[in-house]
């Protein structure tokens, strides 16, 4: 009789209780795209579309806990690592992934709120370069984090270049620094590979205020499809798609009175399953 496994991913990250970004964006989006969500908290944010207010941390030896609970029971084949917002939770989460076979991991290097709240205390990047960056496949640092990261101004696409190059050369295989917060009509992101070749992805801009948690939506989407066995360029582009069109499959619907989460369900795709050797 055959038996079988589904395709799971896990994402580690922060809470958003108004559902749109964080850990609950995460499960939205890998269960969308039909594998199985697995999941660790990192920090419970208090916060709504308006904005965050209070950040309550959760103990290092909590996070240490939950991820060994997981691996001893669900081995994910990729892993999405979002909100990570002190040095003791950096390197308490490198050192116990290290403990394990290692899988694909997307860091999605969460530093600024979509409402302009920073969401990291600054000791914590040195760290997070150190740690986390050389066990990442995928880094998705937005214009904002690319600034800090680099240490430069980002605001043209030229320089979105140059500041995807000097964060690649701190460790990571391969950079998406992601234009959404561009001004005009289309949004151009930047992907350097493996190689350091430079590939640009383009897409149009909605009017809208439904963009809560399109980073974490896009890197939980680029971890799905490499789960699925998808190269790390197909996965880049298959998650910018899947959030172009989350974007505009909700872009006209008001949830909340600040800035809206996106359709995550717009094409919800069934679990995922491989037959065990």
């Amino acid at each position: 009789m055959k038996r079988y496994k589904y395709l799971s991913v896990l994402t580690i990250a922060g809470f958003d209780g108004s559902g749109g970004a964080g850990i609950q964006a995460d499960i939205k989006t890998i269960s969308a795209l039909g594998c199985y969500a697995t999941s660790v908290l990192t920090a419970l944010p208090v916060q709504n579309t308006q904005g965050v207010r209070k950040i309550y941390p959760i103990p290092v030896e909590a996070v240490i806990d939950q991820i060994e609970s997981i691996f001893e029971d669900i081995i994910p084949d990729a892993i999405k690592i979002g909100m990570v917002h002190t040095p003791e939770l950096v390197d308490a989460i490198a050192s116990t992934l290290s403990l394990y076979k290692k899988v694909p991991i997307v860091f999605d290097p969460v530093m600024v709120a979509t409402s302009g709240h920073r969401l990291i205390e600054l000791e914590t990047i040195n760290t997070i370069a150190e740690k986390l960056f050389p066990l990442a496949d995928v880094l998705t640092p937005n214009m904002d984090e690319a600034t800090i990261l680099a240490g430069m101004e980002v605001k043209t696409i030229e320089q979105m270049k140059t500041a995807g190059q000097r964060i690649k050369e701190m460790g990571c295989k391969t950079v998406l620094l992601k234009g959404g917060h561009q001004e005009g009509a289309r949004i151009t992101s930047v992907f350097l590979d493996e190689t350091g070749s430079l590939h640009s992805f383009e897409t149009e801009k909605f009017m809208t205020n439904n963009t809560h948690g399109s980073g974490c939506t896009l890197s939980s989407a680029i971890t799905s499809y490499i789960a699925q066995g998808k190269s790390l360029y197909e996965a880049v582009a298959l998650g910018q798609d899947f959030v172009f069109n989350a974007i505009l499959y909700g872009k006209d619907v008001q949830t909340g009175k600040g800035n809206g989460p996106l359709n995550h369900f717009f094409n919800p795709q069934k679990l995922i399953k491989n037959e065990l050797v």
